[in-house]
């Protein structure tokens, strides 16, 4: 497999559709607290969602979530959700931006617009994980990611609740690790040398 231990990573993005909130809810709570780096994830949610999934992940698990907002510095340790009806893009200082231009792939925030924006910025330092989900958002920004050498997860489309979206991933480009939800959250922490029992 390509990508691994030998590198630093200085982001991750994770984008999810249909069942998200079941695949984020095994993940989120197996990063360790002390990750160093900001997690960005896209959510396809109705555009009259209200802070639920903020709310919810931020009692969930250690890490601290938050909702993503203009200019909004991205520091480890930290979820950002991309907020409903607004794409989320990372700008070249590294901090968020928010548009409410054209749907891209019929969604608004797209999977794609917030990876291929972040491949942009952080080339080879980036982790990209594409989850459950019914189309192909996030298909062409992973790939691009893999391009870059980033590193590429997709969930196993036999362990997810739809899985469309997966295969729409492994179909576009070869991923680097295909894994079921329980050994995503380890995987990254071993990436950075963090192990569950740690505090």
């Amino acid at each position: 497999m390509e990508g691994g231990n030998d590198r630093n990573y200085d982001a991750i993005v994770i984008g999810t559709s249909a069942g998200g909130l079941d695949a984020l809810g095994v993940i989120l709570p197996a990063i360790h607290t002390r990750i160093p780096v900001p997690i960005l994830i896209v959510q396809h949610i109705s555009a009259s969602s209200d802070s639920f999934i903020v709310t919810y992940f931020d009692r969930l698990c250690t890490l601290t979530v938050v909702e993503g907002s203009e200019k909004a510095p991205l520091l480890p340790g930290h979820v950002y959700f991309a907020p409903p009806d607004y794409h989320m893009l990372v700008e070249e200082d590294r901090t968020l931006s928010l548009s409410n231009d054209e749907k891209v792939n019929y969604s608004r925030p797209s999977i794609d617009v917030l990876f291929e924006t972040a491949s942009w910025v952080f080339r080879s330092r980036l982790i990209g994980i594409i989850l459950t989900g019914a189309n192909w958002d996030g298909a062409h920004g992973l790939a691009l990611i893999g391009l870059s050498k980033g590193l590429t997860i997709v969930q196993n489309p036999l362990n997810s609740a739809v899985s469309r979206m997966p295969e729409a991933a492994i179909e576009t480009r070869k991923p680097d690790y295909i894994l079921n939800l329980d050994e995503i959250g380890p995987l990254i922490n071993s990436l950075f040398g963090l192990t569950p029992t740690q505090s």
